[in-house]
């Protein structure tokens, strides 16, 4: 089992910053796969951006150059760096924990990018 406890969420103007970190507790974190998504109101959840257990790493292409994806074994923490913010990145954020049929999710934590 793993618990996933997001935070860095919070509203910030647009061609701004923030960081979102993830933190797992309860298995070994270096071998999972992480992910971020993101949900618009009314939408499914998207993917935004991978990062495998090597280190490599995977963009949505509307945030491919402004976002980053990284990871800290040692300190079980998943982050994603946002840069130049967009109205349009307004959503909930999730980190995901993933290995084999394994699949976990945080709570979720609010961006908001006003104009």
């Amino acid at each position: 089992q793993v618990q996933l406890v997001e935070s860095g969420g919070g509203l910030v103007q647009a061609g701004g910053s923030l960081r979102l970190s993830c933190v797992a507790s309860g298995s070994i974190f270096s071998i999972y796969l992480m992910n971020w998504y993101r949900q618009f109101p009314g939408k499914q959840r998207e993917l935004v951006a991978v990062i495998t257990s090597g280190g490599s790493t995977n963009y949505a292409d509307s945030v491919k150059g402004r976002f980053t994806i990284s990871r800290d074994n040692a300190k079980n923490t998943a982050y994603l760096q946002m840069n130049s913010l967009k109205p349009e990145d307004t959503a909930v954020y999730y980190c995901n924990a993933r290995l084999a049929l394994k699949n976990y999710w945080g709570q979720g934590t609010q961006v908001t990018v006003s104009s």
